[in-house]
């Protein structure tokens, strides 16, 4: 190799700790590739991000570098895959900043292949979907297609709704609409993503995938359609841009009616449903590595990442009486930091969300769409608005539009904290932590008692009487708990860290 092709040395020298090193560049530095993986595979990794414009693979060495159009597209690259690393050949891959600021290659024989499917995978990204003989070389062939899906579920054991599909497919990218319906014996849906893009990436990762271990299998291909008409948004058709469309009358079906928020006993619930644990669905084969269906495990390290998109959320069935951008900025900071809060002037029971970014967005609405609030079922989505203004000088508010791009409690600010890894469905069980050594068990359970809630349980962690575990009444009870009683004062600037655990006592 000649001069200008990069040497590993001073990677190995940072590929012993896991961390990447501070100063971001859009060169990335990837370890720990298996056998047999193909370059296409390896750039797939950055193609949810943004364009890759350079690709060096160093076979024999389980290594390669990767260059993005960009520092953003590296930066959200690493932030994303830092606490969840991908999968390729259902082995983890590592992801660091390099430490060149760009990367030239020589275009020598052993690097053509890897080229050739660079240019394939761009060359789909870009908008020209015909079929490449640069990724065909890879072993891969782009069919010509739009942004909609047809999707077939055989073996329909259990009941599959619309709002399963919908936080299936939202791994991919931002679903425009769902239209669901039986044709010749079959479930079928068709799907519209924004981008056609997002389309290809969710047939190639999710086709042949089970939603449920043994069953509900999804066959998808290519609509010729390329725009859904929706009328109605219900249980059979949903239109996510447009919140205004009338319920319609049809009956509310059969699929639904018999679904319960747990799925069938023993199953795990599909992507992103909060209730419930059950075993991994079997991973799925594609460009992302393996996808895990599972509660049970840590949420934290789903291995497929939210699109870069939308980072706002629109956050709807709320109760007005009991809602304010202070318990959404604490509930949601669960999953995210939270910049801005807006509950709607006119209609208090919708409110605006915006998250520091697309994958946070993905993660909030993953774990708390559903969830109930205050007495209600919360619904959220992906907003049409790209950021939430704040009220101009002397217009009409009432402290209804928050701004908390500065507070000190945001829980992801330091991309190698430990929350990224301790990110948890709501749970009647609560994590406590920072808690003072004057503080006892019955300062704690009347503290939880004095917010209403039911206390049935407690422990103090044996190594370490600064953390304990709490058990609630219920889910919801542990939700209000959260946003009451996150970062309670104990006096002496000792602030209560409270979070959803994946223990129970």
């Amino acid at each position: 190799m000649s001069n200008s092709t990069p040497t590993t040395d001073n990677e190995k020298k940072k590929s012993k700790g896991n961390r990447s090193p501070c100063s971001p560049s859009r060169v990335l530095h990837i370890r720990q590739i298996p056998n047999g993986v193909t370059g296409a595979e390896v750039v797939s990794l950055g193609l949810p991000f943004g364009k890759v414009t350079n690709f060096l693979m160093l076979r024999g060495k389980g290594q390669a570098f990767l260059e993005m159009a960009s520092i953003d597209a590296a930066v959200s690259m690493v932030n994303c895959y830092t606490p969840a690393p991908p999968h390729l050949h259902n082995q983890p891959v590592y992801i660091q900043y390099s430490n060149y600021k760009e990367l030239r290659t020589d275009n020598q024989h052993n690097q053509a292949r890897p080229q050739a499917a660079l240019q394939g995978v761009n060359a789909v990204q870009h908008g020209n979907l015909g079929i490449t003989n640069a990724l065909a070389a890879e072993g891969g062939v782009l069919p010509s297609q739009g942004s909609v899906l047809r999707i077939v579920v055989e073996n329909v054991f259990y009941p599959v709704t619309l709002d399963m599909l919908y936080q299936i497919f939202s791994k991919f990218g931002f679903v425009l609409k769902i239209v669901m319906f039986h044709k010749n014996n079959q479930f079928q849906a068709l799907l519209q993503y924004a981008d056609a893009m997002n389309a290809y990436y969710a047939k190639m990762s999710l086709d042949g995938y089970s939603i449920y271990t043994g069953c509900c299998t999804l066959r998808i291909d290519f609509s010729k359609l390329t725009n859904l008409t929706v009328k109605y948004n219900n249980d059979k058709s949903r239109d996510f841009t447009r919140i205004d469309l009338p319920f319609g009358d049809g009956q509310r079906t059969v699929e639904t009616s018999l679904s319960t928020p747990f799925g069938p006993p023993g199953f795990a619930p599909p992507l992103g449903f909060s209730q419930g644990t059950g075993p991994s669905v079997p991973p799925v084969p594609g460009a992302l590595g393996p996808l895990t269906i599972t509660t049970s495990a840590a949420p934290g390290h789903m291995a497929v990442p939210g699109i870069p998109g939308n980072s706002v959320l629109l956050v709807s069935n709320l109760n007005p009486e009991a809602i304010t951008p202070y318990g959404l900025f604490i509930l949601f900071g669960v999953y995210g930091d939270v910049h801005r809060v807006k509950i709607m002037f006119k209609k208090r029971g919708i409110a605006l969300v915006q998250m520091a970014d697309a994958t946070q967005a993905q993660l909030a609405i993953n774990y708390l769409n559903g969830q109930r609030l205050y007495g209600r079922v919360m619904h959220a989505t992906l907003s049409k608005y790209q950021t939430i203004q704040l009220p101009r000088e002397g217009q009409e508010d009432k402290g209804l539009t928050k701004d908390y791009s500065n507070s000190p409690l945001h829980r992801f600010k330091n991309p190698c904290s430990k929350n990224f890894q301790n990110i948890f469905p709501p749970s009647a069980t609560l994590h406590l932590s920072n808690i003072p050594p004057s503080v006892t068990v019955d300062d704690l359970k009347n503290l939880f008692t004095s917010k209403g809630s039911t206390v049935k349980g407690f422990k103090f962690f044996q190594k370490d009487c600064k953390m304990a575990l709490i058990q609630l009444g219920s889910v919801e009870e542990a939700v209000h708990a959260l946003i009451e009683l996150h970062n309670h004062d104990f006096g002496e600037n000792q602030h209560l860290r409270v979070s959803f655990s994946k223990s129970s006592i």
